[in-house]
């Protein structure tokens, strides 16, 4: 019986255009990293960076899946934040993988135009060079999520999908998984299972405690391994400028 491909659905993309993205600055000024690179938001995403690097003792390359539990607490502007920090270590190279094939928005916030990207990458429609673009900052890449599938899970939770996370990990020196709110679907959980590690992330004074404990614990449950939190917008003196 022949192999049934995923149906993709929704408006088709065009193939990404070699090198268009590398000179289209980054514009939003969520993307401290680049706007704001001696505040304290910056310094706070190079100290999850350091961590994340500590718990990582042999140095081996390394896929995390980075979600919340529910929309709107800033995992893909922290996903963007930490893959810059990232970036500023010699060596290392990042790919930003958008893995939220509902509502994608790596590339929106990277000013750069939809192109084919994860979802024909699962279809077998494109390759990994195909797919993979360079952006401004040195060392970051992106995989955009490409044209929206009927069933997202059904292309996120196969083997395909961990035989890509395998090669792609074996290019580069971290993947960081931008995915859907763990709590609305059930992708977080499939990808989380498969990554080297989770981050869960947190903005301060909205999201319940009980919304944070049950996402973990689900994520957990399902075989995900929880590295911690990133909290985002607490409210901390921004001392940084006494030491510039």
């Amino acid at each position: 019986m022949a192999k049934r491909e995923p149906n993709l659905s929704g408006p088709g993309f065009p193939p990404a255009v070699p090198e268009e993205s590398l000179n289209v600055p980054i514009r939003r000024e969520e993307i401290a990293m680049v706007h704001s690179p001696q505040g304290l938001i910056a310094e706070q995403f190079r100290g999850l960076r350091n961590s994340i690097q500590a718990m990582n003792t042999d140095g081996a390359s390394h896929t995390l899946v980075v979600t919340s539990a529910l929309p709107g607490e800033g995992k893909t502007v922290s996903t963007l934040n930490l893959a810059v920090a990232m970036a500023e270590v010699p060596g290392l190279h990042v790919l930003v993988l958008d893995a939220d094939l509902h509502n994608p928005s790596v590339e929106k916030f990277l000013g750069l135009p939809r192109r084919q990207g994860l979802s024909e990458l699962l279809s077998g429609k494109l390759t990994i060079d195909q797919a993979v673009r360079g952006t401004s900052i040195e060392g970051v890449s992106i995989l955009g999520a490409g044209t929206p599938p009927r069933n997202p899970s059904e292309l996120l939770g196969s083997d395909r999908m961990k035989t890509v996370m395998n090669r792609l990990r074996q290019r580069f020196s971290y993947v960081l998984i931008d995915t859907p709110a763990a709590l609305n679907v059930s992708d977080a959980s499939l990808l989380g299972a498969m990554a080297d590690g989770i981050l869960l992330v947190v903005r301060m004074g909205s999201t319940a405690r009980y919304h944070v404990q049950r996402t973990h614990n689900t994520l957990e449950a399902l075989g995900g391994n929880v590295l911690g939190t990133c909290l985002i917008d607490a409210n901390q003196p921004d001392i940084s400028k006494e030491y510039s």
